[in-house]
């Protein structure tokens, strides 16, 4: 599933980073990795808060579409 229809406090691993190849090594180089561990914080209009790599990281849903979870 997509990481924009996690909900807030739940932790998955990141099993596929989508899109260009441009968007893909920008959301890498966040903390989105194959095997990552990512947990929501907070989903508010656009934009979702997750904590990924003992770092919070602030994307739009759009971008959140791009990685996969489960």
């Amino acid at each position: 599933m997509p990481l924009s229809m996690m909900g807030i406090g739940e932790k998955s691993i990141i099993k596929k980073v989508g899109g260009k190849e441009e968007t893909k090594r920008f959301l890498e180089n966040l903390g989105f990795v194959i095997g990552g561990t990512v947990t929501v914080v907070s989903s508010i209009g656009g934009s979702i808060i997750v904590n990924v790599k003992d770092t919070r990281v602030a994307i739009g849903k759009d971008m959140a579409n791009k990685i996969l979870v489960s």
